[in-house]
């Protein structure tokens, strides 16, 4: 039995490492696009969610543009937001926002560039249409 171990052992540490090769690490452009659209749907579902709660109306609305230097102040207002502590989905949406906030201006500061500065546009946000898959 040992000997067959060792041999499938092997084996699934050869596979993963193969896996491993072939995966392209994350960039930090794509880290930040990803992790805003994530908080993006995560908000979106708090809404849908729990609509009937006063407190989750009256959060900032989190539309991101990660290509819009406004939303660097627009994570901070959503981070700062003093109420709906008492809500889990709000307090994991924060730190998810803190994260994105501190990935973008510590480790990716170089890296991102920013086409716009318009803040009405993460306010009032005219959403692309779907791209077909």
């Amino acid at each position: 039995k040992l000997p067959m171990m060792k041999m499938l052992l092997s084996l699934i540490a050869l596979l993963s490492a193969a896996l491993l090769a072939n995966a392209a690490p994350p960039t930090c452009y794509s880290r930040v696009l990803s992790l805003s659209k994530e908080i993006t749907e995560a908000f979106k579902e708090l809404q849908t969610s729990k609509a009937e709660d006063s407190c989750v109306e009256m959060l900032p609305r989190l539309y991101l543009d990660i290509h819009n230097y406004c939303v660097l102040a627009k994570l901070r207002d959503f981070v700062a937001y003093p109420r709906c502590e008492r809500v889990p989905e709000v307090s994991e949406l924060k730190e998810k926002a803190r994260s994105l906030y501190t990935i973008m201006i510590s480790y990716c500061r170089r890296d991102l560039v920013f086409l716009t500065d318009d803040c009405n546009a993460l306010e009032n946000p005219i959403l692309a249409p779907i791209e077909p898959s």
